[in-house]
């Protein structure tokens, strides 16, 4: 459940901590701790807090966004999940759309594809669609990701399938899923070559 700003002031009281002050100290932890699975439970926690509106406020203030931002370009596997998944919460509201568009989120979003992680998959798709306007669609619909998902679109797992398809009826041209066809039939040929002369060597 969502909380305005005069329950959290009656919850907190007068000498309260109060949520910018809890917020700040979480992401002072974050950044001065040495321990890896001390920074994944804040990052969550942080990714948390990104789905009440009340918190935007104060995630700007501090610079989450941008913390969930240089997360992604971490080597754990579980600090990207959590970062991407603040993201993807937080997105839909416009200023902080404006925060992650101005700071070149969309490629760092994209680079999240590759995951061999599914919830950071998802999450990022949803991002990416969470974060289409009129100026970054060309750049967020560019060839190289209608391709994927056109391969998460035949992806087993209904959810990934599901949300490829999605984007791809919701933000992507007929000519731009063409075009990615192509593309994709085309790596789909290689790789049987491929296949095909490791199995049968000259």
């Amino acid at each position: 459940m969502f909380s305005s700003k005069e329950y959290l002031e009656k919850k907190t009281g007068p000498y309260g901590i109060g949520r910018c002050s809890y917020l700040q100290s979480l992401v002072t932890e974050y950044q001065d701790g040495d321990s890896e699975d001390g920074k994944k439970q804040i990052l969550a926690n942080l990714a948390n807090f990104a789905y009440d509106p009340i918190n935007y406020e104060y995630f700007r203030k501090l610079n989450i966004l941008d913390l969930f931002l240089d997360a992604l370009e971490e080597n754990d596997d579980k600090l990207v999940e959590f970062a991407i998944g603040g993201l993807c919460n937080a997105c839909l509201d416009k200023q902080n759309k404006d925060v992650i568009l101005k700071n070149s989120g969309i490629q760092v979003v994209i680079k999240c594809l590759s995951s061999p992680n599914e919830e950071t998959v998802l999450s990022a798709i949803t991002t990416l669609m969470f974060l289409v306007t009129t100026q970054s669609k060309p750049e967020i619909t560019c060839l190289p990701v209608v391709e994927c998902m056109l391969r998460f679109a035949e992806a087993q797992n209904k959810r990934l399938s599901n949300l490829a398809n999605v984007f791809l009826q919701d933000y992507c041209s007929k000519e731009q899923v063409q075009a990615a066809q192509e593309i994709h039939q085309q790596l789909i040929s290689q790789n049987a070559l491929q296949q095909q002369s490791k199995d049968y060597p000259p």
